[in-house]
């Protein structure tokens, strides 16, 4: 089984590297954005047995920052 984890920074948690992008963006001419969250995707390749609940525990565990960090998980 494969799963994939998306994980954000919540809204309204500073996001510098976001901001570096938009200005990035900016400067080399696309001024149509308003604004940039950057995240990271994580992807697993699981055992057989492996549970999207044993994936969960994983983002609570080590994947995510869940005080700052929201994580969304898809299985493959």
């Amino acid at each position: 089984m494969k799963a994939r984890v998306h994980v954000m920074l919540k809204d309204g948690v500073l996001d510098p590297q976001g901001a570096a992008v938009k200005h990035a963006l900016g400067a080399l001419g696309f001024d149509g954005v308003d604004g940039v969250r950057q995240g990271k995707v994580i992807e697993l390749d699981l055992a057989d047995g492996a549970t999207e609940v044993q994936v969960g525990e994983m983002c609570e565990k080590l994947l995510a920052n869940t005080v700052i960090e929201s994580y969304r998980i898809e299985v493959l």
